[in-house]
C-alpha cells in the first residue's frame, strides 16, 4: 500500500509515518478515522472558526488558529479580530469532508471549535461544563461530579448530554435555543457550577486556582464566550490517541477515556451519530440561573487579582 494517495481531491502524504510518540497509530490511522466519522464531526465544526492542535514530526504539539499561507483557496476562512494580540486572525471553517481531510494531512489531531457560529458571534449554541479530576487516573471522581452537575441541571429544568473529554475528565453540554447572549450564558454556567458544588463540596469545587482545589474535581465554568471545547469524536494527542466520545448517562460508570481510540471509535458507533442521538432539544436558560450567575465573579478575573494579591503578600513576608 502506497504511503501517498488522494481522496476527494486532497493529496495525502507520508501516511505510514507514526503520528506522534506513544500514539500507537500512524498518520494513515488518523486520516482513515476522520474520514470514517466525517459525517458526524463536520456538522459540529461547520461554520465555526476552528482551532486545531497539530503535531509535526520532531516537534511539540501546537495550537493553530491562523491558517498557514499555503492553505488551498477552496478552504473557507473567516477573519476575526484578536484583542489580546491586536491583530486579525484568519480561521478556517471546516464545512466539508474535503477540508477535514486536508487538516488530517496537515497532522491536525485535535479539533477545537468555539461555542458560537460565524453568523451569530454573541449567541452560544451550548452551555458547557468541563469537569477536571485532580489526578489523571481518577475518572470515577469526574463521573461522580458529572452526576452533581446533572442534578443541578435538573433542579433548574435543564437537560444535557455528556462525553469523555478524551483526556482525563468529562464534558457536559446543554443545547441552547439561541436567545441568550454570551455574557448571560457565561453567568448561567457559573451559577450551575456553584449549585453543583453546593450539592457535595467535599467532592467538587469551583476554585480556579489549582492549589485551592484540595484534591477535588474542578467544575470549570470558563468554557464560555470565545472559549473553545474539543469536539465530540475528535482525537486527542495522548498516549494511544483516545477520542472524545459520547456516553449515555447510565453507562458512565462503566467506561474510561482510554476505551475509545481512533482504532475502535468508528466501529463502536456502528453507523450512528451517538452525540446527536444523546443531545436533548435546545432549551432556554432560566432567568434565576442567569441572575445568580451575574452575582458570581468571573473565575479567571478573580484568580488574576488573587494571584497578584498573593504575590504582593509573599514579597512583604
Amino acid at each position: 500500500m502506497s504511503a501517498d494517495e488522494e481522496r476527494d481531491g486532497v493529496r495525502l502524504t507520508n501516511l505510514d509515518q507514526s503520528l506522534f510518540e506513544g500514539a500507537d497509530a500512524t498518520k494513515r490511522d488518523l486520516v482513515d478515522y476522520l474520514d470514517a466519522v466525517a459525517g458526524r464531526i463536520v456538522p459540529q465544526l461547520a461554520d465555526r472558526p476552528l482551532s486545531v492542535k497539530r503535531v509535526l514530526r520532531g516537534q511539540k504539539p501546537f495550537m493553530q488558529k491562523n491558517v498557514p499561507k499555503y492553505t488551498p483557496s477552496w478552504v473557507k476562512t473567516v477573519a476575526v479580530w484578536a484583542e489580546t494580540s491586536q491583530r486579525e486572525v484568519s480561521y478556517a471553517l471546516c464545512d466539508d469532508r474535503r477540508t477535514l481531510l486536508w487538516f488530517a494531512n496537515q497532522r491536525a489531531v485535535e479539533y477545537h471549535p468555539p461555542l458560537f457560529r460565524n453568523d451569530a458571534w454573541d449567541r452560544p449554541t451550548h452551555l458547557v461544563m468541563d469537569l477536571d479530576p485532580p489526578v489523571p487516573d481518577d475518572f470515577g471522581a469526574a463521573v461522580r461530579a458529572a452526576r452533581l452537575v446533572r442534578r443541578a441541571m435538573a433542579d433548574s429544568g435543564l437537560e444535557g448530554a455528556v462525553k469523555t473529554s478524551g483526556a482525563k475528565g468529562v464534558h457536559v453540554f446543554v443545547p441552547l435555543g439561541g436567545s441568550a447572549a454570551a455574557d448571560d450564558v457565561a453567568a448561567a454556567t457559573r451559577a450551575l457550577a456553584a449549585r453543583a458544588e453546593r450539592l457535595d463540596p467535599e467532592l467538587a469545587t469551583t476554585a480556579f486556582i489549582r492549589e485551592d482545589r484540595a484534591g477535588k474535581v474542578f467544575l470549570d465554568s470558563t468554557r464560555a464566550g470565545g472559549a473553545t471545547v474539543v469536539a465530540a469524536y475528535s482525537p486527542r494527542i495522548r498516549p494511544g490517541t483516545p477520542v472524545s466520545f459520547p456516553v449515555p448517562w447510565d453507562e458512565l460508570d462503566g467506561v474510561a477515556p482510554a476505551d475509545f481510540t481512533i482504532r475502535n471509535a468508528a466501529d463502536l458507533l456502528a453507523g450512528r451519530d451517538l452525540w446527536a442521538d444523546l443531545m436533548p432539544d435546545p432549551q432556554e436558560l432560566p432567568p434565576d440561573l442567569i441572575e445568580e450567575g451575574h452575582t458570581i465573579p468571573i473565575a479567571r478575573v478573580q484568580a488574576m487579582h488573587e494571584g497578584k494579591r498573593r504575590a504582593r503578600a509573599r514579597r512583604t513576608t
